[in-house]
């Protein structure tokens, strides 16, 4: 089943954009020009083969991308498994990454290994697969900087209070995404959204900001007392495609989280909400901008990391 709360990135995407701080690293499109001039295209190779298999690879490996670099920076720290339990992707907030998005990535190192041992880290190899899952679900194609080193520091404790919730306003997340630098599409649980549909406040037990009819469909796929495990789309009208349907839903009352439709309500960021809403083309060159961003954030190079033989472990 997909699953996973995609929509964090586009709400990143929207406010990244808001505050353009200057990202970190030194990185670049052709790092790998002379000692792994194909790394892009074996890389694609697998991505594409793990999309025929099934859709979930491409927000997973999204979201994994996303959730690795809010955490420690782009750095493939959440790929690291602990035999204590006590590694990121062990926390709490991240328990809900699809294996999918490990395995994509896992099996495009080993597809690297073979033809370029010991050169190309995993967090290079999960920001190309990153940006090939968006161009796979019909986004336009971007360039990729390159020139990560794996980090050498993957803990559960560093998770929590760092990734956004869904109840979060413009204030909150703005804090949350001013150093950090993107999504459309995937899925969430029943009971991140069930406050807005039965118990938003003593005067109104759904949200009045929710389209009427919209929260009558909440209430069908997730009525009271459902398995919260339960995953319903985040795009209710194009929830398999890399679009601007995201704005036009938030423009017609449709954002799935109260931290969705406050990008619509409130004043200082409606004005961008209805250009991405109505100028798709706007839409995809913020993308890029934001994602190229975000691959930025943390960087470690030299000897600040490593490159793993094995993604899922350190050297």
């Amino acid at each position: 089943m997909e699953m996973g709360v995609m929509r964090e990135m586009m709400v990143f995407l929207f406010t990244i954009l808001l505050i353009m701080q200057r990202g970190d690293g030194q990185l670049v499109e052709n790092f790998y020009s002379s000692t792994c001039p194909n790394v892009e295209s074996i890389v694609n190779r697998v991505v594409s083969t793990k999309f025929s298999q099934t859709f979930v690879t491409i927000p997973a490996t999204l979201r994994l991308f996303f959730h690795d670099c809010f955490i420690e920076g782009c750095d493939a720290s959440v790929l690291i498994q602990s035999p204590n339990g006590d590694a990121e992707k062990d926390a709490p907030d991240n328990l809900s990454l699809a294996g999918d998005g490990f395995d994509t990535v896992v099996q495009a190192k080993q597809a690297v290994e073979a033809q370029c041992p010991g050169v190309v880290s995993c967090a290079d190899i999960l920001a190309i697969a990153a940006r090939d899952v968006v161009v796979l679900a019909g986004g336009a194609p971007f360039s990729v900087e390159l020139g990560r080193r794996d980090g050498l520091v993957s803990r559960a404790s560093s998770v929590k209070g760092n990734l956004p919730e869904p109840t979060f306003n413009l204030d909150e997340l703005n804090q949350m995404f001013a150093k950090h630098g993107a999504h459309t599409l995937g899925f969430s649980h029943c009971d991140r959204l069930a406050n807005r549909i039965y118990s938003f406040s003593s005067s109104s037990p759904v949200d009045p900001s929710l389209d009427p009819a919209y929260a009558q469909q909440l209430m069908q796929s997730c009525p009271r007392n459902v398995d919260p495990q339960i995953a319903i789309n985040m795009d209710p009208v194009t929830p398999r495609t890399f679009d601007n349907m995201y704005y036009q839903n938030l423009v017609a009352g449709k954002g799935l989280f109260t931290s969705d439709q406050v990008l619509f309500t409130d004043a200082s960021s409606q004005p961008t909400v209805n250009d991405f809403a109505r100028n798709p083309l706007d839409f995809n060159a913020a993308f890029a901008t934001a994602m190229r961003k975000l691959g930025r954030v943390g960087v470690k190079t030299g000897n600040q990391g490593e490159i793993r033989r094995d993604c899922t472990a350190f050297n």
